[in-house]
């Protein structure tokens, strides 16, 4: 029983049929399945967006109608984190920026967002201003995520662009003006 079983594994290792097929595989598979969890990845990437996009919109909406209530970070920031149902650690990977802007003499936020390191000591909100009726406000909310594959395509450039605690940031700005009451 073992003789044929021997036998049959020689031939098989000695044979050389359909060598030329293993120099296509070797080279595309790994391509493919790369692609593959890029695609996942981005596809990850893309519904984190959609809710921080959401979780800000709604809570923008509130901001806008409700002038008479004074809202600080911490409001704002509880508004989004339960709104926008997909983000891990929302309340703590979470920093929004808010300032008035006048429309007439137009200045953009700083280029680097201001995002939570989770790997430094805590820092103070830099630049949340509530704003008065009437005024252009510009809210920005940066949120830290871990990407599912960070030593893999997508992920590894998100890591790459990440801060101490190998985290990736995702950026959401909006623009509304203040309703009168």
């Amino acid at each position: 029983m073992i003789q044929p079983i021997k036998k049959f594994l020689r031939r098989f290792r000695r044979s050389e049929d359909g060598s030329a097929i293993v120099i296509e595989f070797v080279i595309f598979v790994p391509l493919l399945f790369a692609s593959f969890l890029m695609a996942v990845e981005m596809g990850v990437y893309t519904m984190r967006q959609m809710y921080l996009d959401r979780g800000l919109d709604i809570a923008v909406r509130y901001v806008r109608l409700h002038t008479t209530v004074n809202h600080s970070h911490d409001n704002i920031k509880q508004m989004i984190c339960d709104n926008a149902g997909w983000l891990e650690n929302c309340d703590s990977t979470l920093r929004l920026e808010m300032v008035a802007i006048n429309p007439r003499n137009f200045a953009q936020f700083d280029q680097t967002a201001d995002c939570v390191d989770t790997s430094e000591d805590p820092e103070p909100v830099r630049g949340f201003t509530p704003g008065q009726q009437n005024e252009l406000m510009m809210l920005r909310a940066c949120v830290k995520f871990d990407p599912i594959y960070p030593t893999s395509g997508l992920g590894y450039e998100f890591v790459k662009n990440g801060d101490g605690a190998g985290q990736a940031k995702m950026i959401s700005t909006a623009a509304f003006v203040q309703e009168p009451s």
